[in-house]
């Protein structure tokens, strides 16, 4: 067993502790005068225990109410993938891909999709990271067999990787449903790690660090051309959206104004405008300005506005979060298209941004096309052009118009 498998969204789990703090705590003044030898040190070992028990307890109810972490690995950010509502591995790449078919036909029977775990290798970063991956029913349907899909990335919150997705948000159970009432057409949805290898004290922000990783590079670049011609999935721009919650949030409008030639639509659940600076990001710009700007949303939207479809939603008690949509919203210039809603919420936690799937999904379904038939692609930019990018100096990262 390794951390990534143990629950802390367990409400027995969560029973058990509080019990044993409870006792814990009882057992402090019980103890007091009844520890015979060495007992300053049987007084501290109870102490401690008692707080440690509370401590632990309050945390677990706080994550239970909140929906943070669905395990310790997602807390902890081990790097080892495991999820529940993972139904196979596909290999590197996907390379067993195919093996998986038989498996698919029988959720679809279901109306269930199929979800697929998977190591993904960046063509241009060389970057390996988990890829969770869920293919609608209709996938391993024969009438849609020669029909490209369309594609929703989600990016999970730091310092999670996919399984929060999976595990922690249920959007596989959201997508079936979604797709079964005809909500959203049958689309892949592509979950990609955003962070790697180490996470606590490694929060990437999504962007291609100065001088160091690439990671807007292999998220932007590296994953869609793998999912193109591995999944096979329809390649024009108006067939992609971003989504996420948080720093996923954050990462899904960033990427989406700065690739417009690649993705047409990004969801922003609880995200920000520009990278955060704090004990758990790395200099990422390392003094670059240029860098800092071209990774600012609200900058983007002002400076170089493309035909890109948001939506930014925030909790009227997400103060910070709805001030940055806000500056977007006054910054935005045609023909950017940008929307925003403000919730009811009980804060930042992800219960708030489950609450809003159903309603997330939607408004992508109503903007993306159903899968079509694989036509000869001209432009699959729909004639939307890139701008130039400052180079970040990251092995294969992108830079100009070179994309």
């Amino acid at each position: 067993m390794h951390l990534s498998s143990i629950p802390l969204d367990s409400p027995v789990e969560v029973i058990v502790i509080g019990v044993l703090a409870v006792l814990a705590v009882v057992a402090v003044p019980w103890f007091w005068d009844r520890w015979r030898k060495r007992k300053q040190l049987g007084r501290s070992a109870t102490v401690l225990t008692a707080v440690v028990l509370v401590v632990g307890s309050v945390s677990l109810v706080g994550n239970l109410i909140g929906g943070f972490f669905p395990t310790l690995g997602s807390l902890l950010g081990t790097g080892v993938y495991a999820a529940e509502s993972v139904d196979a591995e596909a290999g590197d790449n996907g390379a067993d891909l195919d093996k998986m078919r038989d498996l698919g036909v029988v959720h679809a029977r279901e109306g269930k999709g199929t979800v697929l775990h998977m190591k993904v290798t960046g063509r241009r970063t060389g970057l390996v990271r988990d890829v969770a991956v869920y293919l609608p029913p209709q996938y391993f349907q024969l009438a849609y067999h020669s029909l490209k899909f369309p594609a929703i990335e989600w990016i999970p919150n730091y310092p999670s990787g996919p399984e929060v997705a999976t595990s922690g948000y249920r959007l596989p159970e959201q997508l079936d449903a979604a797709i079964a009432k005809h909500v959203l057409p049958p689309t892949v949805v592509v979950i990609p790690d955003p962070t790697g290898v180490p996470k606590v004290g490694h929060d990437t922000e999504c962007v291609d660090e100065v001088g160091g990783t690439p990671n807007d590079t292999y998220l932007s670049a590296d994953v869609r051309e793998w999912a193109i011609q591995r999944l096979g999935l329809n390649p024009a721009r108006g067939a992609w959206t971003i989504a996420g919650w948080s720093s996923g949030g954050y990462c899904a409008m960033n990427l989406v104004t700065r690739h417009p030639q690649w993705f047409a639509q990004a969801v922003s659940v609880s995200g920000y405008d520009r990278a955060q600076v704090d004990s758990e990001t790395e200099d990422l710009f390392h003094g670059r300005h240029d860098i800092d700007d071209a990774n600012n949303v609200r900058v983007n939207v002002r400076l170089h506005p493309s035909p890109v479809d948001i939506l930014a939603i925030s909790g009227d008690k997400e103060s910070y979060e709805s001030f940055a949509i806000d500056q977007i919203r006054a910054a935005a210039q045609a023909p950017v298209r940008f929307s925003s809603w403000r919730i009811p919420d009980a804060g930042h936690n992800m219960n708030t941004f489950k609450s809003q799937l159903p309603d997330v999904l939607a408004w992508i379904g109503a903007r993306i096309p159903g899968p079509c038939a694989a036509g000869r692609q001209l432009d699959v930019s729909g004639g939307v052009r890139p701008w130039p990018l400052p180079s970040a100096g990251a092995r294969g990262g992108l830079s100009s118009t070179d994309q």
